[in-house]
């Protein structure tokens, strides 16, 4: 059985998604290195010049993003997809802070390649991961709060084999027990595009990612493709 998947009703709706997923194990996270730290903020600062004065709506990674949460009901200027909110944070305000390895390598990846990254730690998860839509009376604790909310029904959430939503509005917002922290050692990495020729893109990011995480968390990776 596969680890993740899309729920048919999905990719019936989405015809232009493309997903990646990198399961890792025996990964040695923690605080973020100098080492890692330079390479973050020089990414950073290539990032800020290559989009310039472009207005990020323009961007064909975050419009395609956007156009998919006004299909499932939400507003994406009052929800921004993981991608778009990364780089909103550092254009306007310059730069993004370290959380930890992990995190920082996927943010890093994000913000190169406009793509929504996000690092799920597997201990608290039962099963596989589906991507659905909600019924709306599944429970999810937003990160870094203890209160338990429902999501509205019809977005898109992740889900395990519980009903335990992992991620909220699809890429908005995982939960408080998915977070990937200093102490993670088994992720499993979703790398999602919703625009026109993504499934190149996601593959390229996921090769870049698995390349940086061997040579900074250390761990085995493998990667798979869908739908």
């Amino acid at each position: 059985m596969s680890a993740f998947q899309y729920d048919p009703a999905i990719v019936a709706q989405f015809p232009l998604l493309s997903g990646g997923v990198i399961l890792g194990g025996g990964l040695k996270n923690g605080p973020t290195s100098p080492a890692v730290s330079d390479i973050y903020m020089a990414e950073q600062k290539k990032i800020i010049a290559q989009i310039g004065a472009t207005p990020l709506s323009e961007l064909p990674t975050l419009a395609g993003w956007r156009a998919a949460f006004r299909a499932f009901g939400v507003d994406p200027t009052g929800y921004r997809s993981a991608a778009e909110a990364l780089l909103r944070r550092l254009t306007k305000k310059g730069d993004i802070p370290c959380i930890n390895t992990l995190v920082d390598l996927c943010n890093l990846v994000s913000i190169r390649y406009g793509l929504p990254v996000a690092a799920i730690d597997r201990r608290y998860i039962t099963g596989t991961i589906t991507v659905r839509f909600a019924r709306g009376d599944e429970n999810f604790v937003n990160l870094n709060q203890s209160e338990s909310d429902h999501p509205a029904s019809g977005e898109v959430i992740f889900t395990d084999e519980n009903d335990v939503v992992v991620a909220r509005r699809w890429c908005w917002r995982q939960s408080e027990e998915s977070a990937a922290r200093e102490d993670t050692t088994d992720v499993l990495i979703t790398i999602e595009a919703q625009n026109e020729g993504g499934m190149p893109l996601v593959k390229s990011a996921a090769a870049d990612l698995q390349e940086l995480l061997r040579k900074n968390v250390g761990g085995e990776y493998s990667a798979f493709f869908l739908p």
